[in-house]
C-alpha cells in the first residue's frame, strides 16, 4: 500500500529510472493502485513471492537491480495472533532471501521498512533509534527479526542497508482492514465503527504523500547502517478518530448520536496504548510531515467513496476483530 505511491511517484519523477515492482498480489493487493503508471515505459511489474530463493536470484541477474526498497510483508496485527507462523514465513524469511541476493548481486542500497511497533508500547518514553526492541505482537516480533538480519549484512559485510521505522500510514489505496479505511468504509455503508476495548490506545498517523517524500529522502540522504524513524506528533485515540470520522462522514457533532455510531467489542490479546516516536534524525536528513490531518483525511474519504470494491474480498475486511485463542490456529505456509 504505502510502496504502490513510491512506486507512483518514483515512475512520475524520474523518467531515467526503471522502476520494477515486485508483488505476489496477496488478498490485500490491488494493481489498480498502479493504474497511472503502468503503461509507462521507465515502470514494470512482476509477479512474485520473495519466499522463492531460486526465483528471487534469477531476478537479480536478469535485471540488473541497483537499489532495492523492501516493503514487502504480512502487515496486519489482528491477523497475526492467529498465523503467527505464517508472519514469521513471509516477514522474517522471505526477508533474508531477498537481503541475501541482493548482497550476492552487489545491489548499492538496500532499504527496509519496518514500523514503530518494535519499539513495544509507552505510554510516556519517547523512542529514538537507539532504543530497544520490545515488540509486543507476532507482527512486531517478525519485523523486528527481519531488522536483525538486515543489520547483520551490514555488521557483516558492510553492506549498505537502511532500517526505516514508521508511524501509522494512512490515505487512499489501503486495504480496508487497517483502521482509517475500515471506519470510513463502515460509515459509508451506514454501518458502526467497531472498536478495540476501551479506544484509549493511541496512535500517530502519517500522510501517505508525507512517507513517500520521507522514502526519497532516504534514497538520496540515508546513510548505510543506519535506522530512521518516519514520525510525526499527530496523535490521536481511536475512539476519537472513530468520532472524528463520524463528524466528518454523518455530518454530526450530537454526541449521542456518535455514540450510536461506535460499537466497542471485545479487544485483541495485546493492544499497546501508544508508540511515540522522535523524528530528530530524518528532520536532520531535511524532513519533515507537510499534509494536515484535516487535509489528508479529507482526500482518503472522498478516495474510499469511489474506489472501495478495488479488491476483490473488501466487505470480509470490515468485520471486527476474530474473537477466537491467541495462537490456537497457527498455521504455516
Amino acid at each position: 500500500y504505502s510502496a504502490s505511491h513510491v512506486v507512483v511517484s518514483l515512475v512520475k519523477n524520474y523518467p531515467n529510472y526503471l522502476i520494477i515492482n515486485l508483488d505476489k498480489l496477496d488478498y490485500c493487493a490491488s494493481l489498480k493502485n498502479l493504474e497511472t503508471v503502468s503503461e509507462k515505459e521507465n515502470y514494470k511489474f512482476i509477479q512474485g513471492d520473495i519466499c522463492e530463493p531460486n526465483f528471487i536470484k534469477q531476478l537479480f541477474e536478469t535485471e540488473k537491480i541497483d537499489i532495492v526498497l523492501h516493503f514487502a510483508a504480512q502487515t496486519h496485527v489482528d491477523l497475526s495472533f492467529w498465523r503467527a507462523l505464517e508472519f514469521t514465513y513471509v516477514n522474517v524469511y522471505g526477508t533474508n532471501v531477498l537481503v541475501a541476493a541482493a548482497h550476492e548481486a552487489n545491489v548499492e542500497k538496500f532499504i527496509y521498512v519496518s514500523t514503530d511497533e518494535v519499539y513495544g508500547g509507552s505510554t510516556d518514553e519517547e523512542f529514538d533509534e537507539s532504543s530497544p526492541k520490545r515488540p509486543t505482537n507476532p507482527y512486531a516480533s517478525s519485523k523486528a527479526a527481519a531488522e536483525c538480519s538486515v543489520q547483520s549484512y551490514w555488521e557483516r559485510y558492510q553492506f549498505p542497508v537502511v532500517i526505516t521505522r514508521s508511524s501509522n500510514v494512512y490515505g487512499p489505496h489501503q486495504y480496508p482492514e487497517k483502521v482509517i479505511p475500515k471506519f470510513i468504509s463502515l460509515l459509508q455503508q451506514n454501518r458502526k465503527c467497531c472498536i478495540h476495548g476501551s479506544g484509549l490506545q493511541r496512535r500517530n498517523f502519517l500522510y501517505a504523500a508525507d512517507v513517500v517524500e520521507a522514502f526519497l529522502t532516504v534514497l538520496k540522504e540515508g546513510k548505510p547502517g543506519e535506522i530512521y524513524n518516519i514520525g510525526t506528533n499527530f496523535e490521536m485515540s481511536i475512539a476519537q478518530l472513530a468520532k472524528e470520522l463520524i463528524h466528518l462522514i454523518k455530518k454530526t457533532s450530537s454526541e449521542s448520536e456518535m455514540e450510536y455510531w461506535m460499537d466497542y467489542v471485545k479487544d485483541r490479546p495485546t493492544n499497546d496504548l501508544r508508540y511515540p516516536m522522535s523524528s530528530e534524525k530524518m528532520h536532520n536528513l531535511g524532513w519533515r510531515p507537510k499534509v494536515p490531518w484535516k487535509e489528508g483525511i479529507k482526500e482518503t474519504i472522498e478516495w474510499y467513496k469511489e474506489n472501495f470494491h478495488n479488491w476483490k474480498n473488501t466487505e470480509s475486511a470490515l468485520e471486527a476483530f476474530p474473537v477466537i485463542e491467541p495462537f490456537a490456529q497457527l498455521s504455516g505456509p
